[in-house]
């Protein structure tokens, strides 16, 4: 059985996410009840802001963490498939 991937950034990043739900509940709302395209855009850059956020420290945090194991050529191979995401 495979343990829990789990990180100290694992909270934080979880916080992001449920904003980002927010926000994207948000938007849903605000088109079935016929918000103005500019207030609707505008939530879906905070909706994009809160997921990039999230996709980034998740990321930075793989790469101070998970690339220290493995031989170097397994570590670069790691390295590149990751950074297809940023």
């Amino acid at each position: 059985m495979t343990h829990p991937h789990r990180h100290e950034s694992h909270p934080k990043i979880i916080s992001r996410l449920n904003r980002a739900n927010g926000h994207l509940s948000a938007v849903i709302r605000m088109i079935e009840e016929g918000k103005p395209c500019r207030e609707v855009a505008q939530q879906l850059q905070a909706v994009e802001s809160a997921l990039r956020n999230a996709k980034q420290t998740l990321i930075h945090d793989h790469m101070d963490h998970c690339l220290e194991e493995g031989t170097l050529e397994e570590q670069r191979a790691e390295l590149k498939a990751i950074s297809r995401y940023l």
